[in-house]
């Protein structure tokens, strides 16, 4: 695979400061600040990965994607330019945007993101007591929590059958599993999915996911979150059906959904992973609470389909 991950995004909200506060809480660090305001987070491991702009609605205004060489970059504006797609070159950045979403994507040359390993967890289990003498390390942790990186960003697009082609056929994205008629989960790494596209009225941005140790590390991240504002709460914990992820959903004060998550699917070998076809909301997760509607159907989509933002409570 020509690409190798995917290295940051920004989102436009009108509230800049409050969500800075949002993600820094969430376990970002911020590491610079622009001449009108916006602000640059980075994570553990990745590095600068969000960068939160001014913008009069809340959604996703940019991506970025790791390219592994200059020939890819040609590659990927050869696919465009049979897509009758625009694209923007220079030595080492393409930029293009997606119609279905509304998004500008840039592909970029970079190097692959160098993970600190982290320390293995021993469970204990029926037969198989392999933690002896000691207490589980889970609860022993006071540290802040970090995101490791971020994982993905979920999109909603007014054209999805034409978002899949952009990504897929345009820029060299995998397919990992689709939901039947609403979704494509894609990926641009050895992550189960880095981008998922469902069909949506409006243009919009979901969520996005950043990945922790473990799932200690989501539930102490969450309830953390939640002792400064319990509001925040949107679903979990829980565990994903397709990618397989544990999961926490929170949301900030723009009003965009944000995961912590961890043991995602790992696929190394293409050959090996045999896409599925999914329907139903048993899909979404194999165990947890019930999402909440608006989990679904965010409480400000009729202000975004009106042009103008609403907000939360």
């Amino acid at each position: 695979m020509s690409l190798h991950g995917l290295s940051s995004l920004t989102f436009g909200v009108p509230n800049i400061p409050e969500v800075t506060t949002y993600y820094e809480d969430f376990g970002l660090d911020v590491t610079r600040t622009d001449a009108d305001g916006g602000t640059h987070l980075a994570t553990a491991d990745g590095g600068e990965q969000l960068h939160i702009a001014h913008a009069d609605r809340r959604r996703l205004l940019a991506m970025t994607v790791a390219a592994e060489d200059h020939d890819d970059l040609d590659h990927i504006a050869s696919n465009l330019a049979r897509m009758e797609l625009p694209v923007d070159r220079s030595e080492n950045l393409l930029t293009t945007r997606d119609p279905g979403t509304d998004v500008v994507v840039n592909v970029e040359v970079s190097p692959h993101i160098v993970m600190t390993p982290s320390e293995p967890v021993a469970y204990n289990g029926p037969g198989r007591p392999v933690r002896l003498n000691q207490r589980a390390p889970g609860i022993e942790r006071i540290n802040r929590v970090r995101p490791r990186k971020l994982g993905h960003v979920v999109l909603g697009s007014t054209d999805q059958p034409s978002s899949q082609k952009f990504f897929t056929e345009g820029l060299g994205f995998r397919i990992s599993d689709v939901v039947k008629g609403e979704a494509a989960f894609m990926r641009c790494s050895t992550d189960h999915h880095n981008v998922l596209v469902q069909a949506a009225p409006i243009t919009l941005l979901h969520h996005t996911s950043w990945q922790v140790d473990d799932v200690d590390e989501i539930g102490r991240g969450a309830m953390s979150m939640l002792e400064e504002d319990p509001d925040r709460h949107v679903w979990g914990l829980g565990r994903h059906h397709i990618g397989s992820n544990f999961f926490w959903y929170l949301k900030d004060p723009a009003g965009n959904f944000s995961e912590y998550y961890s043991d995602m699917d790992c696929v190394v070998d293409d050959e090996l992973w045999q896409p599925g076809v999914w329907e139903g909301i048993k899909s979404l997760f194999s165990w947890g609470p019930k999402p909440p509607d608006y989990f679904f159907h965010p409480e400000d989509l009729a202000g975004h389909m009106a042009g103008a933002h609403v907000g939360h409570p």
